[in-house]
Formats: C-alpha cells, sequence, structure tokens
C-alpha cells in the first residue's frame, strides 16, 4: 500500500508540475506578445512633436536651445518618393526630401540621414545635422522608413533592420541616380537609424562613409535595453518577442548585428559619437563598435563620447563640438573641397 500511495504522490506531484510550466509558459507566451504587438509596431507616422518640423522651420525640444533651428534651417526641399530595393515592396513609395547644396555640381557630396525607430525625417536630431552639413556645403537627403512617417510600408512592424536597411539602400540608389558619384555619397544616423546605416554599409560596399550617432552593436540587446527603458520589463521576454515577431510578421529581427556588419567596413570611413549619460544604450556600445571597425581597418575610426548627453542629445549638448566633427568627418571622408 505504502508503494502504490508513493507511486500516486509521484504521479501528482508530476501533474501539478507540468500544469505550473504550462500555466507559466502560457503567460510567458502572453506577456511576450503584448510586448511585441505594442513595442514592435512601426507608428506609420512621426512623434507628435516633430509632425510639424520642416528643414525650414524646426522646433528644438526644451530644455536645449532654441536658437539652433533658425541658425540650422534649409531652404525648401524637393519631395521625393523612391523605391526600396527590397524585391517584396516593388511598388511602395518611401517618402524624402532632398536638399541639393546651394552651389551644388555633379561632384558635390550628399549625405543621406536616417531617423531613429518610431520617428521620421521630421525628427529635430535629424533636421539639425543636415542643416549643419548643408551650411558647409554637402547635398541632404532625409528619408522616412517603411511604415514610418509620409512612407508606405508592408506591415506596420518593426523588422530589426532585418528589412529596413534595404530601404536605406533604395535611398543610396536614388542619390546615386540623380549623379552623384558612389564615392561622395555617406551616410548618418541616429539610435535605430544607426544601426540601418551600419548593415546597409555592410550590404553595400560603395558606401563611403557612415556616421553613427547613439549606435548598438547586437540588435537582440538592444532590444532588451529598449524594453527595460520602455517598459520596465526585464530582458527574459525577448526571446518570446522575438518568436512572435517570427510568428506574426515572419520576421528575424536578428539576423543582422551591426557590429558583424562593421566589420565589413576596411578601408571605408566611419565614426561613432555617443551620449555618456544615455540610459538606453550605453556609451561603451559606441566604443565596442570601434574596435569592430579598428581590427577592420576601417579608415580611422573614431569615438566621441559627450559628457551629460542622453541618448541622441550629444547634438543638442554641444552643438558646436557636434557641427565641427560632422562636418569635418563628412569633408575627408567625401573630399568636399571650395567650401
Amino acid at each position: 500500500m505504502a508503494g502504490r500511495g508513493g507511486r500516486r504522490w509521484r504521479r501528482w506531484l508530476i501533474g501539478l508540475l507540468v500544469a505550473l510550466v504550462a500555466v507559466g509558459g502560457g503567460a510567458y507566451l502572453g506577456v511576450s506578445f503584448m510586448i511585441y504587438d505594442s513595442l514592435g509596431k512601426a507608428p506609420q507616422a512621426c512623434w507628435e512633436a516633430d509632425r510639424a518640423n520642416t528643414p525650414q522651420n524646426f522646433a528644438i525640444p526644451k530644455p536645449w536651445d532654441a536658437s539652433l533651428a533658425a541658425t540650422y534651417a534649409m531652404p525648401a526641399p524637393q519631395d521625393v518618393t523612391f523605391r526600396s530595393r527590397d524585391p517584396q515592396m516593388p511598388n511602395a513609395n518611401l517618402a524624402a526630401w532632398w536638399i541639393p547644396a546651394a552651389s551644388a555640381t555633379a561632384d558635390t557630396p550628399a549625405v543621406i540621414l536616417i531617423h531613429g525607430i518610431q520617428s521620421c525625417r521630421r525628427e529635430s536630431a535629424v533636421l539639425l545635422a543636415a542643416g549643419m552639413l548643408y551650411r558647409a556645403g554637402f547635398s541632404v537627403f532625409l528619408m522616412d522608413l517603411r511604415d514610418h512617417g509620409d512612407s508606405q510600408g508592408d506591415d506596420a512592424r518593426f523588422s530589426g533592420g532585418t528589412e529596413e536597411y534595404l530601404d536605406v539602400l533604395g535611398g543610396w540608389d536614388w542619390v546615386r541616380a540623380q549623379g552623384v558619384p558612389a564615392a561622395k555619397i555617406g551616410m548618418a544616423g541616429f539610435s535605430f537609424g544607426s544601426g540601418n546605416v551600419m548593415i546597409a554599409a555592410g550590404h553595400e560596399a560603395q558606401v563611403a562613409a557612415a556616421w553613427v550617432d547613439s549606435g548598438y552593436t547586437m540588435t537582440e540587446k538592444a532590444i532588451g535595453l529598449f524594453l527595460k527603458d520602455q517598459a520596465g520589463l526585464p530582458d527574459l521576454f525577448v526571446p518570446g518577442a522575438l518568436l512572435w515577431a517570427n510568428l506574426i510578421a515572419h520576421d528575424n529581427l536578428v539576423a543582422f548585428n551591426p557590429i558583424a556588419e562593421v566589420a565589413k567596413l576596411g578601408g571605408r570611413s566611419i565614426a561613432f559619437v555617443h551620449g555618456q549619460a544615455d540610459k538606453v544604450l550605453p556609451f561603451t556600445m559606441a566604443q565596442e563598435l570601434r574596435t569592430a571597425a579598428v581590427a577592420a581597418q576601417a579608415t580611422s575610426p573614431d569615438v566621441w563620447v559627450v559628457a551629460g548627453a542622453g541618448h541622441t542629445q550629444a547634438i543638442y549638448v554641444d552643438p558646436a563640438g557636434y557641427e565641427q566633427r560632422l562636418t569635418t568627418f563628412f569633408r575627408q571622408a567625401l573630399g568636399l573641397t571650395g567650401n
């Protein structure tokens, strides 16, 4: 009898453990789904604070110097539509602004600027950097990634750069089609936009130079940090969110990692800027990226860590230093002369 009782007890205990695992697993998948469904959506718009911004008139967020907008205002842009390199969306119109340099010739360098996640080309930091470059004599191309701003899209979902980088390369193709030589086209990205810049440069050997503001090394790690910052949740839910991304949108969000793409940039120019007080992506990621760039023998990879600057705030904390470094980098990398 005692033996049979012991067996019943073990069966009951095993059943209880199975039930607990099932309930716990279901709860984990449920929370992971809610995370992906909320944070993984692309906005098909822009941040509300930036929606009225234009190259001619844009607002600088508080508490930064509001007069910067007038200093770096640009002329009215040409409204552009272009196509992604993505064969899965051959007919989708992506939106951009093209502002040729005041004295543009066929040999004038151009810089493509890419915004962060859930943002658009109207983002203040993007416009401010574009204004600095325009004032220095560059042509600038400001684009909206798929499902952001005024661009059309495919599924209104964030794809971790595994699809969006093809939009960036579509923008590069458009600028190239204007007659700008490949050696004269650079890219500058902010946060998620910087990840797209690194992935795009890794896939297109003709991208001449990359400016990486608030970049990240590994996509999965960045998603975990973003989750903690936005929702206060631990990164143990990241694998579940990645699973839902694969099931719902058929997206492998971690197919590419920026640090691996940087390793392909031998002989090309890349620079990193990061805020020391960045609570979303630590500035040590910029140092890791620089190490990868040095190992790849990229041209003069540099890291500028800005004290007191949070995520993508370096341009507001030290605008004069930012302008000097940004324009000098692209002058040297793209061969701008006569300005």
